[in-house]
C-alpha cells in the first residue's frame, strides 16, 4: 500500500469529522479488496458510512493512486473486535468490559474501562480499581457482552 493511498483516505475521512482506523488492501481473486474502517466520538451510523463511501469513490475515482486493477471499496465501523491501541479507543469504550494482557508477565486482566487520558486507563475489576499506562499493556480486547445489566 503507497503512502498516497493512505493520505488520500486520511485526508478524505477526516474532512467528514471521521477518524480513520484501519486500511487494508488485500488480494480478492482478480480484483482487490479496500478495506476502510472509521469511527468517531459517539460513533458511526450508517449514514456516516454512506457519506464516506460515496466521498472516498469519487476521490479515488478521480485519481491514478489505485492503478489500473479493478478493486471493491467497502467502508465500516472500527468493530469491537479491532484492539484498543490508541487513547481515543479507551475514552470512546469507558464503562465496557475489557481484556487486557500486560506486558510484565503476559497475565490477563478483566474489568470495566473506567477514566483515560494520554498515558493511561482505569479498568475497575473485582478487586477494585488500578491505573494501567499504555506501556503497560500489550493487547486490549472489549469483550462483548450479552444480556448486560447495567447498574
Amino acid at each position: 500500500m503507497t503512502d498516497s493511498l493512505e493520505t488520500l483516505v486520511e485526508t478524505t475521512v477526516s474532512s467528514l469529522g471521521l477518524d480513520l482506523e484501519a486500511l487494508e488492501l488485500t488480494p480478492a481473486g482478480k480484483k482487490r479488496v479496500l478495506l476502510v474502517a472509521v469511527d468517531r466520538d459517539g460513533g458511526v451510523g450508517i449514514d456516516d458510512i454512506t457519506d464516506a463511501t460515496r466521498a472516498l469513490s469519487e476521490v479515488l475515482d478521480s485519481t491514478e493512486v489505485m492503478g489500473e486493477q479493478p478493486y471493491t471499496l467497502e467502508v465500516t465501523s472500527r468493530g469491537v473486535d479491532r484492539p484498543l491501541t490508541h487513547p481515543r479507543h479507551w475514552r470512546r469504550n469507558e464503562g465496557r468490559l475489557v481484556r487486557l494482557r500486560l506486558a510484565d508477565d503476559d497475565a490477563s486482566v478483566d474489568g470495566r474501562i473506567g477514566a483515560s487520558d494520554d498515558t493511561g486507563v482505569d479498568i475497575v475489576g473485582r478487586t477494585g480499581r488500578t491505573r494501567y499506562a499504555y506501556t503497560d499493556i500489550t493487547s486490549a480486547l472489549v469483550q462483548i457482552e450479552l444480556n448486560r445489566k447495567d447498574a
